[in-house]
């Protein structure tokens, strides 16, 4: 396809740069549930219950923030907007490390969660300005990439940290990371191809037809409300609440899953938390292979999605008596979760207007902010009531079961002005 062959060298400015940055938001907002096994709780007289609320706080703040976000990377700039972001939460991130009561980790947290709103779907808005409709998948995979890659190395090194030094010196010297590279970014980065002085006139004048001739094949929407109102938002809204719910469960909770599970010491516990972000990484690049190659993207969501549901059940069902057999689950559970991140984040694009796109992802993903909190609360709540992990995995599979039926009634993108594009039958 002609779109493929329009100024390769796009994949290698732009990918690392995408990659580093969201994995570096990531690694800031996941090293948390290291600290709660570490021993966060008893220095600071933390109880379980409380422990749950402070590790979901970071998603209220993050709730509230995406939408304001998106709009201010869609009409002024992902350049600026990304720069203080990486200083704020890198800064934030330090801080945590010097806490010395409950209510001023609760403030950090829940302005970690506001700073960080706005890096998804400004680096959404940002990756469909730069690339096309048959290689978004796979740049959209690229970024999200970052969550499980940064989770796998973080588990082992934050597990390392914490044993030679303490959970204060491994928030401190994480957060680090990000306000160096916010320097970096600032320098390398710009916000559109037409800015691009290593990309030839020619090069951007073939990018700008290809990403103007895709516009022309999707009803006009006229603005933001007109969008919010839309079936397939809506529906998308719920699929996104519903899959994160399971997503942040399993990754707010599973060091402390495993160290209840079989006793083992921190460096154990990051080494096996590790292994489903492996199995991740590797279904989500040949996911978003496959999506892009067939362009058809629900196709490739909701039967992975069903897989890690039953992979929860059948780790619940299994129990504390085989605790191999339950952790191979867990990371078919992980692997599968994490797996459709990108054809689902192709979705929108493909159905809404470049005016009111970037709204609508933020929209969703502020949605799946909010499942992540009631996940992360919820998961966090259950295990420390029940004394166990069951509750939470026949919780976390059923809000899963219930992500795979609302992506099933999502309806394709039908254009209703000109034929549809070639591909375009599908969602």
């Amino acid at each position: 396809m002609k779109s493929q062959t329009i100024a390769p060298k796009r994949w290698w400015f732009i990918m690392p740069i995408v990659f580093i940055t969201y994995s570096l938001a990531y690694l800031d907002r996941a090293n948390f549930s290291f600290a709660s096994a570490a021993g966060i709780n008893d220095d600071l007289g933390i109880t379980k219950g409380m422990s749950s609320l402070l590790g979901a706080l970071f998603f209220l703040g993050y709730f509230f923030f995406q939408i304001p976000g998106a709009l201010y990377a869609e009409r002024r700039s992902v350049k600026k907007l990304i720069f203080w972001c990486l200083i704020l939460w890198g800064g934030c991130a330090s801080l945590t490390g010097v806490v010395s009561n409950i209510p001023m980790l609760a403030a950090i947290r829940f302005v970690l969660g506001v700073v960080e709103a706005a890096v998804m779907p400004a680096m959404l808005i940002y990756i469909s300005n730069w690339f096309t409709k048959s290689e978004r998948s796979r740049a959209n995979t690229f970024l999200i990439l970052g969550n499980p890659v940064t989770v796998l190395w973080m588990s082992v090194v934050s597990g390392y940290l914490i044993e030679s030094f303490g959970w204060r010196e491994m928030f401190i010297i994480e957060g680090i990371p990000a306000v160096i590279w916010a320097v970096a970014w600032w320098f390398l980065v710009q916000d559109k191809p037409a800015q691009a002085k290593w990309m030839s006139e020619s090069e951007k004048a073939a990018l700008q037809a290809q990403l103007q001739k895709e516009q022309e094949g999707i009803k006009a929407v006229r603005n933001y409300g007109e969008a919010f109102r839309n079936r397939n938002v809506i529906l998308l809204c719920l699929q996104y609440f519903a899959w994160s719910i399971g997503v942040y469960g399993f990754v707010l909770w599973l060091p402390s899953i495993l160290r209840n599970g079989s006793q083992m010491g921190m460096v154990e516990a990051g080494w096996l938390s590790a292994v489903p972000y492996l199995v991740a990484t590797i279904a989500m690049i040949v996911v978003s292979w496959a999506s892009d190659k067939t362009q058809n993207r629900k196709l490739f969501v909701w039967p992975l999605l069903l897989i890690g549901a039953l992979a929860f059940l059948g780790s619940y069902l299994v129990g504390s008596s085989n605790f191999w057999l339950s952790y191979t689950l867990l990371v078919i559970a992980g692997g599968a979760m994490y797996a459709p991140y990108g054809p689902f984040f192709a979705i929108i694009p493909e159905m809404l207007p470049r005016n009111v796109a970037g709204g609508a992802m933020a929209l969703i993903n502020s949605m799946g902010a909010l499942g992540s909190f009631v996940g992360s609360w919820i998961v966090g709540y259950l295990n420390g009531a029940t004394g166990s992990p069951a509750a939470s995995y026949i919780f976390m599979g059923a809000a899963l079961l219930a992500s795979v039926w609302l992506t099933l009634i999502v309806k394709p993108a039908q254009n209703k002005t000109s034929p549809p594009m070639h591909g375009a039958k599908h969602a």
